[in-house]
């Protein structure tokens, strides 16, 4: 069993390789293939790092396919639970399974927002299955993607372009701290709309109860 992990190891790096040949287009399939279940070593960060350093005009092309790829690529789990129903999420722990349905199905596109740049170990692709199981709206859903996913290559792109060879061991290290507080940021965002929507709306009843009284 061990031998053929490693032969399934081996083939997925070859090909990985063979990919980064194609530049924009690899890096796109890599993503793609990585969100859908099939882990490349490194995933699509150490890609979008690698070749934004030895090509800084190319960046921002690197980055626009990483995000295609990896928000295309998420929709595997996304039908994976869609089709299965609660039956794809027996793997997982009861108590993560009821935390990540109740996010899911409140906040639907925040929540998914959320996770698509918290640092491992969060459980995302548990986000990715129960968003499909809850029939979360395909539009919310990639949207959602396609934002936290930008923030996160574009951070790596730009990491790469401006600390180089370093930028992967940078990213490592720190990367934990700066999802943590993008994550924060985005729950400020999402309270502050949500207090404003509110006062909107206490706002028009009022109008609506004045002009009513008139």
């Amino acid at each position: 069993m061990k031998n053929f992990l490693l032969d399934i190891g081996s083939l997925l790096k070859s090909i990985q390789l063979t990919l980064l040949g194609f530049g924009g287009l690899g890096i796109l399939v890599i993503a793609l293939l990585d969100a859908a279940l099939i882990p490349m070593p490194g995933g699509a960060d150490m890609v979008v790092m690698a070749l934004s350093h030895l090509n800084h005009s190319m960046m921002p092309v690197y980055v626009l396919a990483a995000v295609a790829g990896s928000t295309l690529g998420c929709l595997v789990p996304y039908w994976i639970g869609r089709k299965t129903g609660r039956a794809a999420l027996r793997k997982f722990s009861e108590e993560k399974r009821a935390s990540v349905s109740e996010l899911i199905d409140r906040y639907d596109l925040w929540s998914m927002l959320v996770g698509a740049v918290l640092p491992p170990p969060f459980p995302f692709k548990l986000f990715l299955i129960t968003a499909g199981v809850f029939r979360m709206k395909v539009w919310r859903f990639l949207l959602a993607l396609a934002i936290g996913r930008t923030l996160r290559f574009s951070l790596e792109g730009w990491m790469a372009v401006r600390y180089g060879e370093q930028a992967a061991t940078i990213f490592k290290q720190h990367y934990p701290t700066i999802g943590l507080a993008i994550a924060a940021v985005i729950i400020v965002i999402f309270i502050f709309s949500t207090w404003r929507n509110r006062k909107r709306r206490e706002e028009e009843l009022a109008d609506s109860d004045l002009s009513t009284a008139k």
